[in-house]
């Protein structure tokens, strides 16, 4: 097993990895819309935190060397179903015409108040 942590992963959580390789497989914890520079949710909506979380999500994609198209799956966790539409739409601007397999569970309200979370599965190599 091999922990893949960013430069900002991890900070002051002290059981947390951002990601962990076994068996040539990337599994990628749960990325929240949090600016990991500042501490701070950005502003602008579900479509700034969709993107802030796609973000991190790469900087562990980055740091394991992984590429977005390594992705095979990924679980999108939010407070209201009815940000689904521009979950979505931010999404597929991000992965293009790769489509790894997803769900989309509505939560209870998320750590910091944010409105988005995101997990992954890539293969590597």
């Amino acid at each position: 097993m091999t922990i893949v942590n960013t430069e900002h992963s991890g900070k002051g959580v002290p059981h947390y990895s951002a990601g962990v390789i076994h068996n040539g497989t990337l599994y990628i914890s749960g990325q929240l819309s949090v600016d990991p520079a500042t501490g701070s949710i950005p502003d602008g909506g579900i479509i700034a935190e969709t993107k802030q979380a796609l973000a991190n999500l790469e900087a562990v994609l980055t740091a394991a060397g992984a590429k977005r198209t390594d992705v095979i799956q990924c679980r999108i966790y939010t407070p209201d179903v009815a940000y689904w539409g521009d979950i979505n739409a931010v999404y597929a601007e991000f992965f293009g015409s790769h489509k790894p397999a997803r769900c989309i569970a509505p939560s209870t309200p998320l750590h910091y108040g944010c409105l988005v979370e995101i997990e992954a599965v890539a293969a590597m190599g």
